[in-house]
């Protein structure tokens, strides 16, 4: 089921992971940034956009995670744009004929084990080096990429809409991740991509992030803060006071806690 959270922007949400994918509005039809993840959940989306009369017409992935550049066949041959470097990062991974068989494994490990389609997985387009907006016949969309949670990551600001989707960042259940193993300094990188995000975040009234609720106002700087004091703590050494690790954890969230023990590990 779609959910409106501003003028022209809609939101499906899946169960797994309460993952978000984002809808947005355009002449012509939408744009689709990360849309789901099962069969099931993406055959509702296509209905849902069939009842508001609206077709695709691009599609964005924030990061080349594999629950953020799946598609269906009923949502057409719309071009699939990601970061250069998200392509490149997700094309590097295809490239080994065992990949999908890996993720494939990954996922008996859930609840959503088979029901993920992942014969259009990842095939999205890489958009010029320092493009700083989807290109489409929508409302703007301007791209913020950085390297904070993966490489080629990107948050989007739908400007005219007041609208920050942050992929894999900004949650209210999920801390800070840091995915990519060989980075020189991923401290230094998830504290630039918050600096990078604060500066736009003045024009945002709704974040939307890519797993977690979706903010409202006031929340979108707060949850940029909510991830510096993590991110910080852990630098210095210290024990986070978040909400998302430890005794206030939400429900079925509990195992963020021992990410936050493996990361602590990783950095001390």
């Amino acid at each position: 089921m779609l959910t409106q959270v501003a003028e022209g922007v809609l939101v499906h949400v899946s169960a797994f992971l309460q993952s978000n994918g984002v809808v947005v509005q355009g002449r012509e039809g939408v744009l689709l940034v990360d849309p789901g993840l099962t069969a099931a959940e993406l055959d509702c989306l296509v209905g849902d956009l069939a009842e508001l009369g609206q077709t695709v017409v691009a599609g964005f992935s924030t990061h080349p995670h594999w629950d953020h550049v799946l598609w269906h066949p009923r949502l057409g041959g719309a071009p699939r744009y990601g970061t250069a470097r998200c392509a490149a990062a997700i094309r590097d991974e295809l490239s080994d004929a065992n990949a999908k068989d890996r993720i494939a494994d990954h996922l008996l490990e859930t609840e959503i084990a088979g029901q993920v389609p992942l014969d259009l997985l990842g095939l999205i387009t890489g958009l010029p080096a320092g493009t700083g907006r989807i290109p489409w016949d929508g409302p703007r969309v301007r791209i913020i990429e950085h390297e904070g949670h993966a490489p080629g990551h990107a948050a989007l600001l739908i400007e005219e809409r007041g609208v920050l989707v942050a992929g894999d960042m900004l949650s209210d259940v999920l801390i800070p991740m840091f995915e990519a193993e060989d980075a020189v300094d991923p401290i230094d990188d998830y504290l630039t991509a918050l600096r990078l995000i604060e500066d736009v975040a003045g024009d945002a009234e709704v974040v939307i992030p890519g797993h977690g609720s979706v903010g409202r106002s006031g929340q979108v700087r707060a949850r940029i803060d909510l991830d510096r004091a993590y991110v910080l703590a852990l630098r210095d050494g210290g024990v986070p006071a978040d909400p998302r690790i430890g005794p206030s954890a939400q429900p079925g969230w509990e195992w963020v806690g021992d990410v936050h023990e493996g990361q602590s590990q990783r950095f001390t």
